[in-house]
């Protein structure tokens, strides 16, 4: 394994603890405009997509309408209905001073995204932020990870993604990059273990412990 000089995150279910706000404003938007009651454990296997992809998928026809109610539904409760996941800031913190470079590469539309990120402060440790509206292709294709390693102007084999859905593995398997599992997510790790992921954390700072405290060989 090679040095590791920059860390890609992606944001909902990694860095902050939004899952269930997502599920519940999929849920009340699928039952408004379709009559659709979709289990929490179906939701979970969408997340890392695009909004208006997953939306279209229920609904092609209602996607416009699904969508306002999603952002409304959503956006009313955002501030106050996540939070960091333990030991986020601390671990960011660390890794930055150490010289890694740090960014997000998000199924989340920029506008949230950034919201998401100042709310906690962690757009001071961001050098890049890539969202949906960046490439025209999404995880699992490799293409936002690519877009943020042009963007840093980083090599991929002395870059880890870390994520916590198989989308997130599978994008940056594709785009040569070493992988990292979160064993924090909503998604059962036995789908997360199929893409075979370099990593499995159980813990933000585990992050130090691969990317500063063991030997690189």
């Amino acid at each position: 394994m090679g040095q590791i000089d920059c860390i890609l995150f992606d944001l909902d279910g990694t860095l902050i603890d939004s899952n269930q706000l997502i599920i519940d404003s999929f849920q009340h938007t699928f039952k408004t405009h379709l009559g659709l009651d979709v289990p929490a454990t179906e939701i979970v296997h969408t997340l890392g997509r695009p909004l208006v992809e997953i939306l279209r998928q229920y609904g092609a026809d209602k996607a416009d309408d699904m969508l306002e109610t999603f952002c409304v539904f959503n956006e009313t409760r955002h501030d106050t209905a996540i939070k960091l996941f333990p030991q986020v800031k601390e671990t960011l913190t660390e890794l930055k001073s150490a010289g890694i470079k740090l960014a997000v590469v998000t199924g989340k539309r920029r506008r949230l995204a950034w919201r998401g990120l100042r709310l906690f402060g962690l757009d001071a440790f961001m050098t890049v932020v890539v969202t949906p509206e960046d490439t025209s292709l999404h995880k699992p294709h490799p293409a936002p990870v690519n877009k943020a390693l042009e963007l840093l102007a980083q090599r991929p084999e002395n870059t880890l993604m870390v994520g916590d859905s198989p989308l997130d593995i599978a994008s940056a398997r594709a785009a040569g990059t070493y992988t990292a599992a979160v064993n924090w997510g909503v998604v059962p790790l036995r789908f997360m273990l199929a893409k075979q992921p370099d990593f499995i954390i159980q813990t933000m700072p585990d992050l130090i412990d691969i990317c500063l405290l063991k030997p690189q060989v």
